[in-house]
């Protein structure tokens, strides 16, 4: 099963992403490689700020690809989009994890070790 659609049946039903559960219990079996992230155990459970970028949806602008803060449930734009609103939550407020938000992707992005993490 693709780890994106096992993200997605993992919501409760007031839309929280339920993924620590799921990197705790990868990690405590030894299933994900790090690659040097000492940020895994920060991630919570969130629910999505929005069904696209939050602040391209304000702007009526158009976004590439979706990431989802693992921290607090924004919803932002890749650094392929122009807007690259995703990173850019990032260096306001400092949450340091993010999850691809695009059904066929299943990786996690540390922006402060940069490092990838396959699911």
């Amino acid at each position: 099963i693709n780890e994106t659609k096992e993200i997605e049946m993992k919501k409760d039903s007031s839309g929280k992403v339920k993924l620590a559960a799921i990197i705790k219990e990868k990690l405590d079996a030894q299933l994900i490689e790090t690659n040097g992230c000492t940020h895994l155990l920060q991630i919570q459970d969130v629910t999505p700020s929005a069904d696209g970028c939050e602040d391209c949806l304000k702007m009526d602008d158009d976004w590439l690809f979706l990431r989802l803060c693992l921290i607090c449930g924004y919803v932002g734009c890749c650094d392929n989009s122009k807007n690259k609103h995703a990173t850019r939550h990032f260096h306001a407020t400092g949450h340091p994890m993010i999850v691809s938000y695009e059904p066929e992707e299943s990786w996690l992005w540390c922006y402060p070790d940069e490092a990838v993490i396959e699911l």
